[in-house]
């Protein structure tokens, strides 16, 4: 589950790690406000106006702006809830912007890059960090890859005070920055673990330049992106309670009702599945074929007639798809269930595109016969008898639609 950046911040600023002061805003009425309320705040009149969306390339897509007034704060808010923004990050029509982050304005010194996640290969927690901040850490990787530094964490002590320390010398940082850069370490791999994280991530975590009150400067985060995992929020309401809906794409929350596991993507032939492996392993063969997956759709072993039956109008209702590939593998999940899922599925909404079925395993005779049955009532339909027969007939018949 991801969360928006300004609840990033009050997690952050909740564990005890320093963020400069924002204000949250849905119109563009509040903007001059909470321009001033946060300017107040920071005795500063430098502000920044970022849209509050799951995507990045905020910045280059306009969406993130410098202000120094209330009515270019108001300007600003005006144009980024009037306007879908557009990135590599999101789809071709853009994301609608319902919110604002209004954020205090800092003078930066030096940025930085902090973060933690789980490293797969060692299966460990690991403390990523690079002196290289506020861009992009994958083109610092691709760029510069031995400026990115990694510190894997016990798994039962978590992130020791020296490590942190010696992670904050091995980045540069001096004098006082030392402590506070090794603090806010201490506390990022905290919540990290107390949260149930899958990332927890700081970039760019700043130095402001010296003054008369911080000789060394001020080590700040400014910016945050959290994500959780899933299979752990029930332990986690608080988290639950900042899902945002408006957010995550309509067919995947209605998969999720019926505990089905959809993702959708770019292509045209949709993918009925059983099992993570085998939905990867079809639209692998797909591409293999020429075709392009419209979705990675895992029924899994247990699901109901009913579950199946909403998974075809979930694949249906996406208008760019224009055939449709079921692929069966029975074990726990019946062949004959998915059958009369199909059945069920071309009385409601009817397949007016070619839908290829290829059934085996457990109950596979009697699944076959239920689809022989119904053939006057899916005329679009064909069998297969194996993946790569079934591949190869639904790319030849979405080509020759």
């Amino acid at each position: 589950m991801k969360i928006h950046e300004h609840q990033a911040r009050q997690i952050l600023a909740d564990a005890g790690i320093p963020v400069p002061p924002g204000e949250v805003i849905t119109s563009s009425e509040q903007a001059a406000g909470a321009y001033k309320r946060v300017s107040a705040a920071s005795g500063s009149s430098l502000a920044v106006v970022k849209a509050q969306v799951h995507a990045g390339g905020r910045g280059k897509a306009g969406f993130v702006k410098l202000v120094r007034s209330d009515q270019e704060a108001a300007e600003a808010a005006r144009f980024m809830l009037t306007n879908r923004m557009k990135s590599p990050q999101t789809p071709p029509e853009g994301l609608e912007v319902t919110k604002l982050l209004i954020a205090a304005g800092v003078d930066i010194a030096k940025e930085y890059y902090l973060a933690i996640t789980t490293d797969r290969a060692s299966r460990r927690n690991v403390l990523i960090a690079s002196s290289e901040g506020g861009v992009d850490i994958e083109e610092v990787a691709h760029r510069n890859p031995g400026a990115i530094l990694k510190r894997p964490l016990h798994p039962l002590m978590g992130l020791q005070a020296h490590e942190a320390r010696s992670m904050a010398f091995d980045l540069g940082f001096k004098g006082k920055q030392v402590n506070q850069a090794a603090s806010i370490m201490s506390k990022l791999a905290q919540v990290y673990g107390s949260l149930d994280c899958a990332l927890a991530e700081v970039n760019p975590l700043i130095v402001t330049p010296p003054d008369a009150a911080n000789p060394d400067g001020r080590v700040l985060a400014i910016d945050a992106k959290f994500n959780f995992d899933d299979n752990a929020l029930f332990r986690q309401p608080k988290i639950q309670a900042m899902f945002d809906p408006t957010e995550e794409d309509p067919g995947e929350l209605r998969a999720a009702k019926s505990g089905l596991n959809y993702i959708a993507l770019d292509g045209n032939i949709g993918c009925l599945v059983n099992g993570a492996g085998l939905a990867m392993a079809t639209m692998d063969t797909i591409k293999h074929f020429g075709g392009e997956p419209a979705n990675f759709l895992d029924v899994g072993g247990g699901a109901t007639e009913e579950a199946v039956t909403e998974a075809f109008r979930i694949i249906l209702s996406d208008g760019a798809v224009k055939g449709v590939l079921v692929n069966i593998f029975g074990g726990i999940m019946r062949c004959d269930v998915i059958a009369q899922a199909i059945v069920n599925a071309a009385k409601e909404v009817g397949f007016e595109v070619p839908l290829v079925v290829r059934l085996e395993g457990t109950n596979v005779d009697a699944g076959r016969r239920i689809l022989e049955a119904a053939r006057s009532q899916i005329p679009t339909m064909q069998a297969a008898t194996d993946l790569a027969d079934g591949a190869k007939k639904v790319v030849s018949a979405v080509r020759a639609a």
